[in-house]
């Protein structure tokens, strides 16, 4: 089993646990590390005897198991690019949700939208599971056209209030609320989503690689999969849903109250207000589920359990 994996499943079994190592993980720093270094702890962790059978007290140990989590594909035991790291998702994705969140034009949207949703769907692919095998087709090629088509039509989906808002000059405050207030969030929860289940969806048609307890690997598993790829679907979704819904609330008390009595200082606290719930939920919905978690499923008519391939990648 990579190590990755052994550290999640000593370290991570609750979600306090998992919330505190991601807080840790995505820290940007890290991506301030040299190819070198992260090489050099990756084979200083593969070289360790240790089982991990009980919690890491060495702080040195548990830096460098942080640094593989948020540099190393577990799969192919390659190192991530470092625009598509964990440590990188936040400081790429808050301007990108800080200018989408304010736009008011449909076309303006429209083109935010779409680079927003070709990280996302990006960080997704580079990121997921590396398991799925195909002979009739190139999976790569796959995942990348379902990639574009769930990009293209995410940005129009999230476009269209407002084009049509636009189209027939509709200025009410109730039309206003809804389309720039009420809208957005189910939107881009909705969508973000939509794009993870579509450049994931292989994962659904031939399934995973699962693996008994002690971790060898035992076969593939469909539903194994169809569970990886929808909970990762829901994390993305509660992430962006409630990052831009919560902000709005936040807003609308901060104003109600009149705490902020400058006009002007309103788009400072808005962004600090965004950046500070991105930031927050950022590690809860990574943690939401394990990142090496367990399926049943019948095998030579006895009931078994294994452990899917539920790395720290397959919940992003």
């Amino acid at each position: 089993m990579d190590a990755n994996l052994r550290f999640w499943r000593a370290e991570g079994q609750s979600f306090f646990q998992r919330f505190l190592l991601w807080s840790d993980a995505l820290d940007p720093l890290l991506l301030l590390k040299s190819t070198n270094e992260i090489q050099r702890t990756r084979l200083l962790i593969q070289n360790n005897e240790k089982t991990l059978s009980e919690p890491i007290q060495n702080n040195q140990t548990k830096q460098a198991f942080l640094l593989s989590l948020s540099s190393i594909h577990p799969d192919t035991d390659k190192i991530i690019p470092v625009l598509f790291r964990p440590p990188a998702f936040m400081p790429i994705t808050l301007p990108l949700v800080i200018v989408s969140s304010v736009q008011r034009q449909a076309k303006h949207s429209l083109f935010w939208q779409f680079v927003f949703h070709t990280y996302t769907t990006a960080f997704t692919l580079v990121n997921g599971n590396g398991t799925p095998k195909a002979e009739e087709y190139s999976l790569h090629q796959k995942q990348i056209f379902l990639g574009l088509l769930a990009i293209s039509y995410s940005a129009c989906v999230g476009a269209l209030p407002l084009a049509f808002m636009n189209r027939y000059v509709l200025k009410s405050s109730l039309m206003q609320l809804v389309v720039r207030k009420l809208l957005p969030a189910p939107l881009f929860g909705l969508t973000s989503a939509f794009t993870v289940a579509m450049v994931r969806s292989p994962e659904f048609e031939n399934g995973i690689e699962v693996m008994d307890r002690n971790g060898k690997v035992i076969g593939v598993s469909k539903k194994a999969g169809e569970k990886a790829v929808m909970e990762t679907a829901l994390s993305r979704g509660v992430l962006f849903g409630t990052t831009f819904f919560l902000p709005e609330v936040l807003m609308y008390c901060v104003q109600r109250a009149r705490f902020v009595k400058n006009p002007r200082a309103l788009g400072s606290v808005r962004m600090f207000v965004i950046m500070s719930v991105l930031a927050g939920m950022l590690p809860a919905s990574f943690s939401m589920f394990p990142q090496c978690g367990e399926c049943r499923f019948i095998r030579l008519s006895q009931q078994s359990e294994a452990s899917k391939v539920g790395r720290s990648m397959l919940k992003i």
